[in-house]
């Protein structure tokens, strides 16, 4: 039996039911939720998000959600101290932690140890970057950084221009691969890593339905919210597949009906970035198939590990 404090992890792509699986077990295991949602952080930014409900969160406490305003920034290593503190304090409770989220690297960041690359922000380098991203566009930076760190590229959304730059501003900075910079320690629980799967055309399915409902839900009177706040669309928060998008609608850039198209061509290329971290043929990774499992088989599998 392991000596190491217990966490477990629940992975798998956007839309495949990790929210609801994560709520049910902490409820039966007398557990709490840490977020690895990169996308929840933010407040006022709910329905484009599919953020649990505030009545979900009263049943069982999350943790890093609405933690920030939208033009604030969090980088992996501040993530990583937030949620390990959190899952400490939720041991100190004689509580059992839950990290559940599709956001690979922040997910790993927690369960390997990563040690992220300790390079000192470069303003000039990043206005430079920035500049050419504007010039140019976020994907054409992406294919620059694609050119120089293939394996970098692969985790990063080309939408996500802040870590883009992030990333290549390592790179000019020490010479190396930014890839080859993530240092990975032992991990410091005992992980039970759960994978949630579906079929491609049920997943698929199920986002454009989910698609459908953000915007019957009122996704443009959220969007239209935040601008009139100030907050524009070009934040690194407002990446998110949907906020854009939204917004190009407010403003008469693009119709209702190509906004959606947009998003689930754009959640679809998002759902295989994610296989690229959770491969099914990961043997530390315990891969459940969702609607053809019960929620009292995988709470049976636990109990046996924990």
């Amino acid at each position: 039996m392991s000596l190491c404090p217990p966490l477990i992890v629940i992975v798998g792509p956007t839309a495949v039911g990790k929210t609801h699986l994560a709520i049910e077990l902490a409820l039966r295991l007398n557990g709490e939720v840490v977020s690895a949602d990169s996308r929840l952080f933010y407040r006022g930014m709910d329905i484009g998000t599919a953020k649990p409900s505030l009545e979900e969160r009263r049943g069982v406490p999350h943790h890093l959600i609405d933690v920030a305003e939208p033009d604030e920034t969090w980088s992996l290593a501040l993530f990583q101290q937030k949620a390990r503190a959190a899952i400490q304090e939720i041991h100190e409770r004689n509580r059992l932690p839950f990290l559940v989220g599709g956001t690979g690297q922040y997910v790993r960041a927690v369960t390997e140890g990563w040690t992220p690359p300790e390079v000192h922000p470069n303003p000039r380098l990043r206005s430079v970057l920035e500049h050419l991203a504007e010039h140019h566009s976020p994907y054409w930076l992406h294919d620059k950084l694609k050119m120089l760190d293939p394996s970098a590229a692969v985790s990063i959304d080309p939408r996500n221009l802040r870590r883009t730059v992030r990333a290549l501003e390592v790179i000019f900075s020490t010479g190396r691969p930014f890839s080859a910079q993530r240092q990975s320690g032992q991990s410091p629980y005992h992980l039970l890593t759960l994978g949630l799967t579906r079929p491609r055309d049920e997943l698929y399915r199920r986002i454009d339905e989910r698609i459908e409902a953000m915007f019957a839900h009122g996704l443009l009177n959220e969007v239209e919210a935040l601008l009139e706040k100030g907050y524009s669309p070009n934040l690194p928060a407002m990446s998110a597949i949907g906020y854009r998008e939204a917004a190009a609608v407010l403003r008469g850039q693009m119709t209702l009906e190509e906004a959606k198209t947009q998003m689930k061509r754009l959640t679809r290329v998002f759902v295989r970035r994610q296989a690229n971290w959770f491969k099914v043929n990961d043997p530390s990774i315990q891969w459940f198939h969702a609607g053809k499992v019960s929620i009292d088989e995988i709470e049976h599998f636990l109990r046996q590990k924990l």
